[in-house]
């Protein structure tokens, strides 16, 4: 058997940046026992995994465990993916979800009196969702083309108008919305794909 306990602090790049199609081909090859191919999804998604659990348990122990239960359970069920119910990052992603909420349920529960009003906050699974969530927009909003990807972050994430991102390019702002209505639905389309909504 392959061992899973490879050191969290391996992985050197970010987001995983490959395609959807070649995640789903990696997690087919695990299937079939392949070993480097379950170390190349290690590599590409360890990072991005840890961080995620690091976010919601709040300890770099736990997290580390949550990685190591996630990589784990991919290597044992690699054979229940099937890419024509979407992406391999939503699979894996929803395996590393289950481990996070597995190991947050796992912890001591502590002493305390109850409150007496139900708090407004999300949940630990409500969050893990959430962190999921952003951080599939933002890997889709990477994978656009370059000057669409640049018209979103500008008007998404910089809060920039239309005309503000037009002056700031020195593009014509028609040129800025027909980019913007252009990363929108191929953003809807990968998004859709992968089962986000």
């Amino acid at each position: 058997m392959l061992d899973v306990t490879l050191a969290v602090s391996r992985p050197r790049g970010a987001a995983p940046t490959a395609s959807a199609g070649e995640d789903s081909r990696l997690v087919v090859r695990v299937a079939a026992g392949d070993g480097n191919a379950f170390e190349e999804l290690y590599r590409r998604y360890a990072r991005p995994v840890y961080a995620l659990a690091l976010r919601r348990l709040g300890d770099r122990e736990g997290a580390e465990e949550a990685v190591q239960e996630t990589f784990a359970a991919v290597w044992r069920s690699a054979r229940s993916f099937r890419p024509e119910r979407g992406g391999a990052s939503s699979w894996l992603y929803a395996i590393a979800r289950n481990a996070v909420i597995d190991r947050f349920r796992a912890r001591p529960e502590p002493v305390a009196e109850p409150p007496d009003e139900a708090a407004d906050e999300p949940g630990p699974g409500e969050r893990v969702e959430s962190d999921w969530l952003a951080w599939r927009v933002h890997y889709a909003v990477a994978e656009l083309p370059d000057r669409e990807r640049e018209v979103i972050e500008l008007a998404y994430w910089s809060g920039l108008s239309q005309s503000e991102v037009a002056a700031r390019l020195r593009l014509p702002l028609g040129t800025v919305k027909t980019r913007t209505r252009s990363a929108l639905a191929r953003l809807a389309e990968a998004l859709d794909a992968e089962g986000v909504r």
